[in-house]
């Protein structure tokens, strides 16, 4: 029987990986990977020889039938993403289920790693007895609906935003939230540069816009103020 194994790699520090994830990619027959730059950089720092091949959103039935054909001929396949946890705001799920249709004999066995949303969450001091990731923002319709849930929201919300989108999100965020409602703003999390903001909605906002607007954002927002009270 061949397993099909769910790598999670770092998502900034390439430190960040497990021993056990490590273990897996030297042994596996193949990994397949959105970017083979990224992913053969790397293995290359742990001195691993594995072939790669292509599997992401975009990929043709091709691709996906050579994943297959891999795990139906007896070889152990390694998923993984440029960075975090296959199917976790990726199409890795799609993947999971087509193989539990199709090939229902193979072992699926996930190896967790870092979560930039758990990363996030650990320095926040927000509640995270109950979160809600949201995934990202929707780049059109929903957008109204979405911060209308998270007003109104009576538990810890996170949700990613791309550095070309963060200031509209932020923007919203002003518009949406009233002013003592406590924001934390990862940037960059694990890397050099990491930044992590934390402050009522102004004071945050007004932080985060004046440092460059580069790299990938984690946003947390606190629960509204009132949740507690209403609770009891």
């Amino acid at each position: 029987m061949s397993t099909l194994y769910l790598v999670a790699t770092p998502i900034g520090n390439l430190e960040d990986i497990t021993l056990r994830a490590l273990n897996v990619l030297k042994s596996v027959s193949v990994v397949f990977c959105e970017d083979q730059r990224v992913t053969k950089r790397l293995l290359e720092i742990y001195q691993i020889k594995t072939p790669t091949r292509i599997y992401h959103q975009h990929s043709n039935d091709k691709q996906i039938n050579e994943l297959l054909e891999f795990l139906k001929n007896k070889n152990d396949v390694a998923v993984v993403t440029d960075a975090g946890t296959p199917g976790i705001s990726d199409p890795g799920n799609l993947l999971v289920n087509l193989v539990r249709c199709e090939l229902p004999e193979v072992e699926v066995v996930p190896i967790p790693g870092a979560s930039a949303v758990i990363t996030l969450l650990s320095a926040s001091g927000l509640p995270t007895d109950h979160f809600e990731f949201l995934g990202f923002i929707p780049h059109k319709k929903g957008r109204q609906t979405f911060w209308k849930y998270i007003a109104e929201c009576e538990h810890t919300t996170v949700f990613y935003e791309s550095c070309h989108r963060i200031a509209k999100a932020l923007q919203e965020a002003e518009i949406n939230l009233e002013p003592e409602r406590e924001l934390v703003v990862g940037r960059e999390l694990t890397k050099k540069f990491e930044s992590i903001i934390v402050g009522g909605r102004d004071e945050v906002i007004k932080k985060v816009l004046a440092e460059p607007l580069k790299g990938e954002y984690v946003v947390a927002i606190a629960p509204r103020k009132n949740a507690k009270l209403n609770a009891k």
